[in-house]
């Protein structure tokens, strides 16, 4: 196995050249388009809501709902204290899924341009159904095959590293306000090997990725949240940093040796101080005691029809490890939103990210994006919970307005979850100063996503469509 560091021997280069090539090699966009449109013709799931008390192969009792077996996840109560805080206390359902899974993207040099093996894939909790994935997207409890299906395609190149050269390896968390202390690993492998291509999946350049990541619910948030941690710590090969543009100044924010308004370790130093100086205390507790949520034959809601519910779905899908399954999923109310402010300080973009807590972290708090909520939810909290710049980015001008799209979350245990992504661009001398926000440069999040447990799962997306901004033509 061999690990070199992530900006060494002509790696970055390589990956901006990858995301500068829109119609090369083996996957020309047109190209994909007829293919995927084939795979959403030929992979179909039939997804049914049904009560809670019929899943089969779920023991749905008064404490915990839990799969027959004691593996895949629970859902399960939590009591959550965060003192000095509008809303101090409070319980809500919650899933726990303690096993780690395995987020990759298989990589490989086509004509002397990277590509990444990505697949078309079906979950459940797609809004609509086939969505673009990484090349291996499974549960431990999916690729040791308790479930008793079929084998996950091209499992081997992850579990087994020699001969490979690892790009990334790093272990990152999932939503902190639906999963407790979830972690998965995000692997992104570099094969010379002559790889099969199976049916249902693709080669393609960053930069033909990129092109689709803009358009509403066709990315999935499993191949977001790998592609934000490729390196793209870089100045451009093709010499557009220069100039004073947008792109340009997004360029010279990727270059690790452009000037920051504060110094990593003093991000870094700003995290520790939260993680220490905020007081969170969380514990498992049966769902019997969930005050606040009514349960049914059907779900489990919270009392005020906000947030989100409880749900059971029957479904049945072809190109899938197993064809026909029951399970619960978190069925959100509302469309969130998700944005980045982000401004120019002295030529290099920089975006504005907040010391996050979030129930199911591992570590108190994760940096996230200005702006993380659902609006309508704030309906019944107190008026000191609206977050702050909600109204600079709900009033923001079409013209500051440099990524928009709906994408969809993680469909394997959400259903129909969808934010809105966006990214704003102020002026530069926007007075946005708050103690629970920082402003960063995309060098920065780049050296802080090598590590685990520094920026979460929409943060991470937002990562992943800034990166798309640099190879956008004007």
């Amino acid at each position: 196995m061999t690990t070199a560091p992530p900006w060494a021997d002509g790696l970055a280069r390589r990956i901006a050249e990858s995301a500068l090539a829109w119609e090369s090699g083996p996957a020309e966009v047109d190209a994909f388009r007829a293919w995927f449109a084939e795979r959403a013709r030929t992979s179909a799931a039939l997804v049914r809501r049904v009560p809670l008390d019929s899943l089969t192969g779920w023991q749905n009792g008064a404490d915990v709902i839990r799969h027959a077996s004691g593996r895949f996840f629970t859902i399960e109560g939590l009591d959550i204290h965060v003192r000095d805080r509008p809303v101090p206390h409070w319980r809500q359902p919650i899933i726990n899924q303690p096993e780690i899974g395995i987020l990759g993207i298989l990589v490989k040099e086509f004509d002397g341009v990277m590509h990444c093996l990505m697949q078309a894939k079906v979950e459940p909790g797609n809004s609509n159904g086939l969505q673009l994935s990484p090349t291996v997207q499974a549960t431990r409890s999916n690729y040791t095959r308790v479930h008793g299906g079929r084998q996950v395609p091209y499992l081997d190149y992850f579990r087994d590293l020699s001969g490979s050269r690892v790009i990334a390896d790093v272990r990152q968390s999932e939503q902190g306000s639906a999963f407790y202390q979830k972690r998965n690993r995000n692997m992104i492998v570099e094969t010379t090997d002559d790889v099969e291509v199976l049916d249902g999946f693709r080669w393609m350049t960053l930069g033909q990725m990129h092109r689709v990541l803009a358009l509403d619910d066709l990315v999935n948030m499993d191949a977001r949240t790998v592609m934000s941690c490729l390196p793209f710590a870089t100045s451009d090969p093709a010499g557009r940093e220069e100039g004073d543009g947008f792109r340009a100044a997004l360029l010279r924010s990727c270059d690790g040796t452009s000037p920051a308004l504060h110094r990593l370790g003093e991000i870094l130093s700003w995290v520790t101080d939260a993680r220490t100086r905020i007081d969170v205390s969380t514990s498992l507790i049966p769902l019997r005691e969930v005050s606040g949520w009514r349960r049914t034959e059907e779900r489990i809601s919270h009392e005020t029809g906000l947030f989100f519910s409880v749900i059971g779905v029957d479904v049945e899908a072809t190109g899938r490890e197993v064809a026909h399954w029951t399970q619960p999923m978190i069925e959100p109310h509302g469309t969130g939103l998700v944005a980045f402010l982000c401004r120019r300080i002295d030529g290099v973009l920089h975006v504005l990210v907040q010391a996050q807590v979030e129930a199911g972290y591992v570590d108190v708090i994760e940096l996230a994006p200005t702006v993380q909520c659902t609006p309508d939810n704030y309906s019944c909290l107190p008026a000191d919970a609206r977050p702050p710049f909600l109204d600079e980015v709900l009033l923001a001008r079409p013209e500051q307005i440099r990524f928009t799209a709906v994408l969809s979350e993680e469909g394997g245990r959400f259903f129909h979850a969808r934010n809105r992504y966006t990214i704003i661009e102020v002026e530069p001398d926007a007075d946005l100063a708050h103690p629970n926000y920082r402003w960063v440069t995309m060098a920065q999040l780049a050296d802080l996503l090598r590590h685990s447990h520094y920026l979460n799962v929409q943060a991470r997306s937002l990562v992943a469509c800034l990166h798309s901004l640099t190879s956008a033509r004007d």
